[in-house]
């Protein structure tokens, strides 16, 4: 999912659909993560019952192609994959790195 610079200004409904995804999978995803596989609709329409998302989601999509905006869906697998790299890249950027030398003069390179 992209990441928004806080000096760029972008409107409620960009925000929320951009940086959010719906889990694909049907009623038995809707069942087994208590409705929060459509966190776009979620996100879009806090108060709304979760047994009422599945109903605006055809409508939100829509909206969305109409505008050009990108309406991100994936199954689970692909979606805690998408999180695990991005954990990754993160932590990796962010790694220390000093070597040991006792190990750099065992393990040449």
């Amino acid at each position: 999912m992209p990441l928004i610079p806080k000096d760029l200004e972008v409107d409620f409904l960009r925000r929320q659909v951009l940086t959010s995804r719906n889990i694909t999978g049907g009623r038995a995803m809707n069942w087994a993560m208590g409705g929060l596989d459509l966190q776009i609709e979620h996100h879009l329409f806090p108060r709304m019952p979760s047994g009422h998302l599945r109903k605006v989601r055809p409508i939100v999509k829509e909206f969305c192609a109409e505008r050009g905006i990108t309406y991100t869906e994936t199954n689970l697998i692909s979606s805690y994959s998408i999180i695990v790299r991005y954990l990754n890249q993160v932590g990796l950027a962010h790694a220390d790195p000093m070597e040991c030398p006792l190990v750099t003069q065992l393990r040449p390179r």
